[in-house]
């Protein structure tokens, strides 16, 4: 069992990972004049989409977190307003946090939600497909050895990574502005 687990996760990565590269590669093919740091904006909206409907697509045909009872069409549409709200909010959390690292507050506002949805993205919408908006289970989950199963320990992983990897990135970006190229 614990194999056949450890294969969905992979497959769910993988898949995840070619979408990155697909996304930096196919619409070229399709809007004039795309690349991935001359239209950023572009290529932020596009990774976002494809990235969250693959996420989306595989949670639900690999079932990580099936749940033993059936739940009535009432109760599946209030747990996706749920997902849906603590989206938008990471988004925004995601966003005042950006800002108060140093991220311009009016005059780019756009790069700076649109990298605060590609964050939420990468961390809070694959928690929301396999956690649900369960308060108490995120609070399990990332609290120290709270993971109980694979899917649960490479959230943990990617969450975190995302994070750190979004802060190295930006990390030493004020160190130089005086070079002719960035401005």
């Amino acid at each position: 069992m614990k194999e056949v687990e450890i294969r969905r996760l992979l497959a769910a990565n993988l898949l995840c990972a070619l979408c990155i590269v697909l996304t930096a590669v196919v619409p070229a093919f399709f809007l004039e004049g795309f690349t991935v740091v001359g239209t950023h904006l572009t290529w932020l909206c596009v990774c976002s989409v494809c990235v969250g409907t693959i996420n989306v697509i595989s949670h639900l045909v690999l079932k990580p977190s099936q749940s033993p009872k059936r739940r009535s069409f009432a109760h599946k549409i209030s747990r996706f307003l749920k997902c849906c709200i603590y989206f938008f909010m990471s988004c925004v959390l995601f966003h005042a946090v950006i800002v108060l690292y140093g991220a311009p507050l009016i005059e780019s506002v756009t790069e700076t939600f649109l990298f605060a949805v590609l964050l939420s993205t990468f961390t809070t919408l694959q928690c929301l497909c396999v956690l649900g908006p369960n308060v108490q289970t995120w609070i399990r989950v990332f609290s120290k050895n709270g993971a109980m199963s694979i899917w649960e320990s490479s959230l943990q992983i990617t969450t975190v990574f995302s994070i750190l990897g979004a802060w190295f990135g930006a990390f030493p970006i004020p160190l130089d502005w005086d070079r002719p190229w960035q401005v």
